[in-house]
């Protein structure tokens, strides 16, 4: 009975284990540091591009292939950090990613 417990537990445990999302995966750790929050960066492009579609491609694209040109940061951000190296996620992640980092930020559904 105590072995089929502690199996119930562990097995339980490594479920719970697992939800961490993409995006808290690996988004967060390295943007945690920065003096720009992801929360700022997303504002900066819902301002820029303003819809949802239009963010989350422009977003996609970028991670796929950063560019100085193509960054919304600013230049002084850019001397210091750089930009960005390529994702390494696959479409999937990154569309997992961009949804979930969508959900935490986006305005207007937290105005209901």
């Amino acid at each position: 009975m105590i072995k089929i417990l502690f199996l119930l537990f562990s097995f339980t445990i490594a479920i719970f284990s697992k939800t961490e999302t993409v995006y808290e995966r690996n988004c967060v750790p390295c943007h945690r540091y920065q003096p720009a929050s992801l929360e700022k960066m997303f504002m900066t492009y819902l301002k820029t591009y303003s819809g949802e579609l239009s963010v989350k491609t422009t977003l996609k694209e970028f991670l796929k292939n950063p560019t100085e040109k193509d960054s919304l940061m600013s230049e002084i951000f850019l001397d210091r950090f750089s930009v960005k190296d390529k994702t390494t996620l696959s479409d999937k992640e990154l569309d997992e990613a961009l949804e979930r980092y969508w959900e935490l930020y986006n305005v207007k559904s937290k105005l209901k």
